[in-house]
């Protein structure tokens, strides 16, 4: 047969995290059965505890599944608007023979809806005006492909109250009984952020300068800048001029003030010695009469509070009953600084439908923009779901209890700076199989987080190792959708963009190792 009949082969595509993680479902599984003959702690797994996993994972999580999807529908009627692209497009024109100035402002936009609701793949999008646009100041593609990539990349590094990331690894904490400090995770996110930015940064002005002054110096190949200027060097995407109409800038308002307020709720006021968000409040005492067997249940059922014995099987329960939780709980019944998914949930529902009017949107157009956004999230949702499993397993087969065990006596008496290195290595590693961050907080943080809590150290610190080493790791795997589809917009193939960042990757994660190292031992 000739050459010239011969088909091509087919690519060799990667595993989906579905795959992996049902992968790491069967290894639970397989060694159950193994250690269940020679430790007694733990059972073997039977066929119906790995089909019933996956259920049971849904159920487990079904407070974050749900947020997820209404954040979802509220980021389709956000993006029905137009207000985002417009408004970043808006900003591009203004900067208008200053570009070289936009790649930090830029970047810390990114980074800013990376830190806070994961912005990842919402940037796909703004490859190509990008790209078009510092081609069209003299740069080459890969400076408009950086900022997109970098700033968002380095946004959910630094995760403060993204839920994808910290939030999911928070609800699994709390699933677990261990509460983790949302102050503390605001603010190492913030400060990893920062540093990382600061970074990514200088990396980016540096090369952007040197291609602006001698345009050989581009890491791209011949081929590659072949194909950026036949897509992009007669675009008059950089020329023309993008007004936001008084609707969008009102849109865009409110988006800003519904994640800060998302950001506010978070924070735990009332241990930092604020109340203003509970101004107003008051409570009664109720007070119950009961006898031995209404306290069984009553002991399965609720916090008892307060119980006093009032004689043989007789008991009086005195309990605080909120009657009024401040005036910031007038939406949700929660008083800001106490949200969680529940609470967050019925806000951004709420701000949705608010946007949606706001941006002349019909009742149709903003039903139909929340079910597409909504649907667009199907895939986390499935992801925290079906990752949500593997925990269930080893609960339910004592691996769990095993592992952390095991794990605590190998540990004793390591030190922080060697347990949180150690740990940010092995979410390095475990990052490249499981590249979604809400499945390896799920499939991981019921294990780390009791362990650094066992071993006396701050789980909330534990959060922000995987935050910031799954974070790293997401600057350049290519298991990454959002990397892989944005560097084909700019005509940039994966081992140039591998050349450009593994400088930045590497210093980023020494920074990381040295914060997190120092973190571990004062909080």
């Amino acid at each position: 047969m000739s050459n010239a009949t011969e088909q091509p082969k087919k690519k060799r595509e990667m595993l989906s995290s579905f795959s992996i993680i049902f992968i790491v479902l069967i290894i639970v599984a397989i060694i159950s059965l193994c250690m269940s003959s020679v430790t007694p702690d733990i059972t073997a797994a039977t066929v119906g505890d790995f089909f019933m996993a996956p259920v049971k994972g849904f159920e487990d999580a079904l407070g974050v599944c749900l947020f997820v999807m209404v954040l979802g529908g509220f980021l389709g009627i956000v993006s029905k608007t137009d207000a985002l692209n417009t408004g970043i497009s808006v900003l591009v024109h203004n900067m208008k023979g200053s570009e070289l100035a936009i790649i930090p402002v830029l970047m810390a936009v990114f980074a800013l809806g990376g830190s806070t609701y994961g912005m990842c793949e919402e940037t796909v999008g703004f490859y190509a005006l990008l790209s078009a646009t510092m081609m069209a100041a003299g740069y080459d593609s890969l400076t408009g492909a950086m900022i997109v990539l970098l700033g968002a990349g380095v946004g959910c590094l630094g995760s403060t109250v993204n839920p994808f990331c910290t939030g999911v690894a928070a609800a699994a904490l709390k699933d677990m009984h261990i509460a983790a400090d949302q102050s503390v995770i605001i603010g190492l996110g913030f400060v990893l952020l920062v540093v990382s930015y600061l970074i990514s940064v200088f990396f980016a002005m540096q090369y952007a300068k040197s291609v602006k002054a001698d345009p050989s110096r581009t890491l791209m190949t011949s081929a590659e800048i072949e194909a950026a200027e036949e897509t992009y060097k007669n675009d008059d995407l950089a020329e023309k001029e993008v007004r936001l109409t008084g609707k969008q800038r009102c849109v865009l308002w409110v988006f800003a003030i519904t994640f800060a307020v998302m950001i506010i709720s978070f924070i735990p006021w009332t241990k930092l010695g604020v109340d203003f968000f509970e101004m107003d409040a008051a409570s009664h005492d109720e007070v119950t009469q009961l006898t031995t067997d209404d306290l069984t249940k009553t002991f399965a059922e609720k916090d008892l509070g307060k119980l006093e014995v009032k004689g043989e099987a007789q008991y009086t329960v005195t309990k605080e009953v909120t009657d009024n939780a401040g005036w910031s709980s007038l939406l949700t019944g929660v008083p800001i600084g106490q949200w969680y998914f529940p609470e967050s949930t019925t806000w951004f529902l709420l701000l949705g439908i608010i946007i949606g009017i706001i941006g002349g949107l019909s009742e149709h157009e903003i039903v139909d923009a929340f079910m597409t956004g909504s649907g667009e999230m199907m895939s986390v949702v499935l992801v925290i779901a079906v990752s949500r499993a593997v925990t269930v397993l080893m609960n339910s087969t004592g691996l769990s209890t095993w592992v952390l065990q095991s794990a605590s006596d190998a540990l004793a008496g390591t030190s922080g700076v060697v347990f949180s290195v150690g740990s940010y290595l092995l979410y390095f590693a475990l990052s490249f199989l499981i590249p979604s961050t809400s499945g390896m907080a799920n499939v991981s943080m019921p294990i780390m987080g009791p362990l650094a809590q066992n071993l006396g150290f701050n789980p909330a610190v534990m959060i922000m190792i995987f935050s910031a080493a799954s974070g790293v790791v997401n600057l350049f795997t290519p298991t990454n959708g959002a990397i892989m589809g944005g560097l084909a917009l700019s005509r940039i193939q994966y081992s140039t963009w591998i050349k450009f960042v593994v400088k930045i990757v590497a210093a980023i994660a020494i920074s990381n190792m040295i914060i997190l190292s120092i973190a571990m031992l004062v909080l």
